[in-house]
């Protein structure tokens, strides 16, 4: 199994910056997709920014711009830097992995969530 620890959530002004973490460990793949999600109260839980071990990344259209998701030097650990947070940012953060087999999802793991507020 994968074990995700996040880190990096609190209460932050808007337009002011947080920087989440997420460090996997376990059965780790050489091919895997991490990324994060975001889920607001009543809300649905929806995709903000992934990053896959090829090098692609991609952004929810509402994060684009503010948003940037990067990997250490082992592609093991998943860092989210958010600037210019706004409150509708405001929501519980959840670090996702996805291991790959030859083309099909092997497994997928969550973390326990990380609480975002952006309040003035």
């Amino acid at each position: 199994q994968v074990q995700l620890v996040e880190s990096g959530g609190g209460l932050v002004q808007p337009g002011g910056s947080l920087r989440l973490s997420c460090a996997a460990s376990g059965s780790i793949s050489s091919i895997n997709v991490m990324g994060w999600y975001r889920q607001a109260p009543g809300k649905q839980r929806e995709l903000v920014a992934y990053s896959s071990s090829g090098g692609g990344t991609g952004y929810a259209d509402s994060v684009k711009g503010r948003f940037s998701i990067s990997r250490d030097n082992a592609k093991t650990t998943v860092y989210l830097q958010m600037n210019s947070l706004k409150p509708e940012d405001t929501a519980v953060y959840y670090c996702n992995f996805k291991r790959f087999g030859a083309i099909l999802v092997s497994g997928e793991y969550w973390g326990q969530g990380t609480q975002v507020t952006v309040s003035s």
